[in-house]
């Protein structure tokens, strides 16, 4: 890019041929994060440069010069003809006298645009600076251009107005949508800027907002119908939003001549309306399980036909199931604890294995994940006799014995540089070694740094090679049975979100070994992208070979149509729904639509604490920089709930914004605190792990018993039963297998977290609330591979998970239930029982109040022996907390 100063004018941008760009027609400047640098992207009109290969630094000093270059070229274009400015002003006098309207810069812009001349469209540019402006134009310009030249001018027009529409429109707002909406709605309703977003909290009123909105803007005649365009991400939330839009403007939804759709049904219009017939989509795409179906045809494909794949595919759901992450990355001991164990023993954390053994750590366990993918007999710390020099037996326990030839194995916590992070570990680890030799045993090393540096398993199988320990590795089938479905589904689900990433932004090969570096577990991460390459390799020839094209690239293709000017936008006002689960396709989309059509104006409304889809490719940090992405903004909120009880509702944002990098909000509710309505229920399991479907019929019997004895209460208005929602991380977990029980006073019904996002009811029931892999927070769906293709990834632990936990607390008005596993409680509740206190009731299952346990918050005190008979109140989560009281 080339920036004269002899020819302020334009800009050169030499890219794949040589581009002058008149600086008139260059409408936005932004800087973006991709996988490995920073990159500048410049919009006209029909054309956009991206700019990439850039530090941070670099990237925006780049960005930052060509806005001022640009600038400079306005403001000398404004100075040379003050005579038109006189025409300039009567426009702007024409709108703002009489308070008529609400002023954007793109309602100044769009007044001034009208007048022919190069000053005036300096001065209605959208990249117009007015704090660059020079101190001797300002004094030179008509007063009413100060509404251009000093925002505050324009921001108190705005917040004046506001106020008096707020009055004018009073009754218009009292009965909408079949409510009165709040005074954060109204005014969300009125605020027009050139870009808004509307943060909302769970059940604050979203789309009666939305409703309101477009309602609003036709009885204002500001827009014409057919200039609307409303976007939802399903079709039933965009045929709800219809169906609500046009009984609110009376006319039937088949009438309804605003433009109401999904951002699928928008992206494959604007293709048919520019090439005449409509994109042709491969068979799979809009099946539910389509995308699901066709990434295991792939991988069984691949494991027929590549050798290479297999190894890699096999290597990644058998030894590496989770990141070897080192324990200084986690704040706390008992966190890298909670990281790596399957279930505790004596206080200590313990890992699971293919082999059914327990062992310390995950290197340990990918170890024995391999002996037992090959078939080899081993001895886990078991009890191996040596002779000693005066004929003595002294009993060891190495980490390793092969008794097919006698051999023990001890893998060593010791780095590259013969280090180790346990005190005299390293020289203790030696005499061990010495002494094994002394008595003549066969024996070998594996050490940390060879896991480390990816030599690990090759070192260990030239070992058992070398002894003649037969080898024999299992049958995929094996493997597979041997597997939790989780594992490999949760594999499916990063390749879904990976191939997302990798064809939207062209990665290659070499930029995910790039980013494999700055994981900790690199030897994973190099074979994932090994991988994750040959499966989207397979995917995008699949389509090409059958000249097909799957949603991304329908709304990539519907983008470059826009851009480039081939189709032609119709839209003013876009509104969106559920902002917070947009991705970086969809928001090209939103951006080519805005910037095409001078003066077109988003509205965007969401929550960025009910963000929970990354897996389906959103971008929680698009909502968060909304106006990095979009340009200036107004940025409103939704507080006031009508869903949760102020407890419930007060418990759960106070819970979600611990992470710091979610948008403050303080939620009132038009429901008064329940006392007790949040309610934790530890299961005691007669196994190692407890039966959360029968708790819960338990729980359901002893809860339509308690309505049915109340039910003069809230009978009253008419309702015969009340909503009771049975919630699940995962559908494993599903104590009706879809067929919910049938009760006198409750209507049951059962749903993943995910799948209860939008939807209330009078009570819910969360089952396993626990610690584990598949507990809550589910351990595995916080994996770092995501950051090989995430450019913004995000740092705060569990950060979606916890979002996800704040969507299933949030579903109920009235009360909510925590069944959690007694032995290992999972980490939220002890932060609902810091936030709630008194508040957070714990209880049975058959309602009789526990004694919390002051100093951990999740364990209960129970009665325990001491010495002579004595009797004292003991933690049950002893040994990992060592609380006692006296016994009463």
């Amino acid at each position: 890019m080339t920036l004269r100063p002899s020819l302020p004018e334009s800009v050169n941008i030499s890219q794949r041929g040589n581009a002058n760009l008149a600086c008139l027609d260059i409408v936005a400047i932004s800087v973006g994060k991709a996988l490995l640098w920073h990159s500048v992207e410049v919009r006209s009109r029909n054309q956009t440069y991206n700019l990439p290969c850039l530090g941070e630094d670099a990237a925006t000093r780049l960005a930052a010069d060509l806005y001022s270059f640009i600038n400079g070229h306005l403001f000398d274009l404004i100075g040379s003809n003050p005579e038109r400015l006189t025409d300039v002003d009567a426009k702007l006098m024409g709108i703002v006298e009489g308070q008529r309207q609400y002023l954007a810069h793109a309602d100044l812009a769009r007044a001034i645009a009208s007048v022919d001349d190069e000053a005036a469209a300096a001065l209605s540019h959208p990249l117009l600076d007015p704090e660059l402006t020079p101190a001797a134009l300002k004094t030179a310009l008509p007063q009413s251009v100060s509404f251009i030249t000093y925002p505050d001018v324009r921001h108190r027009y705005n917040d004046t107005f506001v106020s008096a529409e707020l009055t004018r429109y009073r009754s218009f707002f009292d009965n909408l949508d079949g409510r009165s909406l709040s005074d954060q709605q109204r005014e969300a309703c009125i605020r027009l800027e050139d870009n808004n977003l509307l943060v909302a909290s769970a059940g604050s009123g979203k789309s009666a907002t939305m409703v309101g909105k477009v309602a609003y803007v036709l009885d204002k005649q500001i827009y014409r119908p057919e200039e609307i365009l409303v976007l939802a991400f399903n079709k039933s939330a965009a045929d709800e939003l219809k169906e609500r839009i046009a009984r609110q403007l009376a006319v039937d939804a088949k009438n309804l001549e605003c433009k109401v759709t999904t951002f699928h049904a928008l992206g494959r219009g604007i293709i048919e309306e520019v090439e005449g017939r409509p994109p042709q989509l491969a068979d799979w795409v809009e099946h539910p399980a389509g995308e699901a179906r066709i990434i295991e045809q792939i991988i069984d494909e691949l494991l027929r036909s590549d050798v290479e794949f297999a190894k890699l595919w096999i290597n990644l759901l058998v030894l590496h199931p989770k990141a070897d992450i080192p324990a200084e990355v986690f704040d706390t001991k008992s966190d890298y604890d909670r990281y790596l164990s399957a279930r505790r023993r004596k206080g200590n954390a313990t890992v699971g294995t293919m082999a059914g053994v327990y062992v310390k750590s995950l290197q340990e366990q990918t170890i024995v994940n391999w002996l037992w993918l090959n078939s080899v007999e081993f001895e886990y710390e078991g009890q191996i006799p040596i002779e000693e020099e005066n004929g003595e037996i002294r009993h060891v326990h190495p980490d390793f014995h092969y008794p097919a030839s006698n051999t023990i194995h001890e893998h060593l916590a010791i780095n590259a540089d013969g280090s180790s992070p346990f005190e005299n570990y390293a020289t203790h680890a030696e005499h061990k070694m010495a002494g094994y030799r002394k008595a003549e045993m066969d024996v070998f090393q594996t050490t940390s740094a060879q896991a480390r540096d990816g030599s690990l398993l090759t070192a260990l199988q030239a070992e058992i090679t070398k002894r003649g320990i037969p080898v024999q590795q299992k049958s995929y089938a094996a493997i597979v049975k041997a597997l939790e479905p989780v594992v490999i589904k949760h594999y499916h689900k990063l390749i879904a979100v990976c191939i997302k990433h990798i064809r939207a932004s062209h990665l290659t090969l070499d930029m995910l070994f790039e980013r494999a570096k700055s994981l900790h577990d690199q030897t994973r991460a190099r074979e994932f992208a090994q991988a994750i390459w040959k499966i989207t390799e397979t995917y995008s020839r699949k389509l090409a070979e059958t000249n097909r094209i799957d949603f991304d690239s329908m709304i990539a293709n519907a983008t470059r149509l826009v851009e480039t000017g081939q189709y032609r936008s119709p839209y003013s006002l876009i509104l969106v729904d559920e902002f917070q689960d947009i991705s970086e396709p969809r928001a090209n989309l939103i951006k080519a639509l805005k910037h095409q059509k001078p003066f077109t104006k988003i509205f965007a409304v969401g929550d960025d604490w009910q963000s929970i889809y990354r897996f389906a490719g959103s971008d929680v940090t698009i909502f968060a920089q909304f106006e990095a992405n979009f340009g200036a903004s107004w940025r409103g909120r939704l507080e006031q709930t009508y869903r949760c009880n102020q407890l419930i509702a007060e418990t759960a944002a106070s819970f979600v914004q611990r992470n710091s990098s979610q948008l403050r909000k303080s939620v009132r509710s038009t429901r008064p605190a329940i006392p007790r309505s949040l309610r934790v229920i530890p299961i005691s399991g007669e196994g190692s792990k407890p039966d959360f479907g029968k708790a819960c019929h338990q729980l359901l019997q002893r809860l339509d018993s308690f309505l049915g004895g109340i039910s003069g209460q809230w009978r009253s208005d008419g309702r015969e039963k009340l909503k009771v929602m049975v919630l699940w991380r995962y559908n494993q977990l599903d104590p009706f297998r879809s067929r919910p029980p049938k009760f006198e006073h409750i209507e049951v019904s059962g749903l993943s977290f995910h799948r209860a996002k939008g939807l209330e009811a009078d009570y819910t029931i969360l089952l396993d609330v626990s610690e584990g892999d598949y507990g809550v927070p589910s351990r595995i769906e916080d994996d770092e591979l995501l950051n090989l293709v995430m450019p913004r990834p995000e740092t705060f632990e569990f950060a979606e998970e916890r979002r996800l936990f704040y969507v299933a607390l949030t579903r109920a008005s009235r009360g909510v239930f925590l069944l959690t596993n007694s032995r290992e409680p999972s980490r939220y509740i002890r932060e609902l029982s810091e936030i709630a206190s008194d508040n957070l009731h714990f209880e049975s299952i058959d309602g009789d109040p526990l004694h919390q346990c002051p100093k951990c918050r999740v364990g209960q005190l129970i009665e325990r022996k001491g010495r002579n008979n004595s009797r004292f109140l003991g933690c049950n989560q002893f040994p990992e907390c060592d609380h006692t009281a006296q016994s009463h």
